[in-house]
This record gives structure tokens, C-alpha cells and sequence, in this order.
């Protein structure tokens, strides 16, 4: 068993923490996104991200983040043979990255996990 697949198989707690920090992004982005639909602001949902320079940095700052975490998802999850790898990134766009990208670390931290048994027993 190598140091890597060793260290992840001893932190099984990683599993539930990206589990619940899932949960914390699903519910808090649909909430907002919600309210975006109930009470618009008059503005368009894209024009609305760069209404003044504090939302623009945070709309810059999403979208690396986003870009980054897609890239990421896209290369472990090839690499590491995860099913329907692809499809947090396109959910991603339907619901949230903040969603998305921890559930894929949840998901990640389970198939390394399983993995590392496998080659235990093996």
C-alpha cells in the first residue's frame, strides 16, 4: 500500500466532513437562488454578479474556483476510474460548485478508501 492510499484510508472522517460541507453549500446556494427567483433585483442573474467591485471579486474568484475544481474533477476522476465523473460538472451548473465539488471529494474519499481495502485483501 503506498504512503498516499495509506494516509487517505486513515481518514475516513474526510468522508462525512465534504459530505456535510455538500449539504451546507446545496442548501445555502438554493436558498439564495430561491430568493433571486421570488424577489429579483431588477437586474439580470449575470449582471447582478458584477453590480460593484466587492461581487465582482467574488464572482471573479467562483469562476477560477469553478474552472479549477472542474479540471480537477474531470483528471481525478479519469484517473482514478469514478463513475459519472462528468456529471458533478454539469450538475454543478444546474444547482452549485459549492454543492458539486465537495460531493466529488466525499465520493473520491470513498473510492480510495474502498480501493486501499481492496488492496489489503488482495
Amino acid at each position: 500500500m503506498t504512503d498516499q492510499r495509506a494516509r487517505t484510508a486513515a481518514t475516513p472522517g474526510a468522508f462525512w466532513v465534504y459530505l456535510a460541507v455538500a449539504a451546507i453549500g446545496l442548501v445555502g446556494t438554493a436558498w439564495f437562488n430561491i430568493r433571486s427567483v421570488i424577489e429579483p433585483s431588477g437586474e439580470t442573474f449575470f449582471a447582478a454578479w458584477f453590480a460593484n467591485p466587492s461581487v465582482s471579486s467574488l464572482s471573479w474568484d467562483l469562476l477560477a474556483t469553478a474552472s479549477a475544481a472542474s479540471i480537477f474533477i474531470i483528471l481525478e476522476g479519469r484517473r482514478l476510474g469514478i463513475r459519472w465523473y462528468w456529471a458533478y460538472v454539469l450538475v454543478s451548473f444546474i444547482t452549485a460548485v459549492g454543492f458539486t465539488f465537495p460531493l466529488f471529494l466525499a465520493v473520491r474519499e470513498r473510492h480510495l478508501a474502498r480501493s486501499a481495502a481492496r488492496e489489503v485483501t488482495a
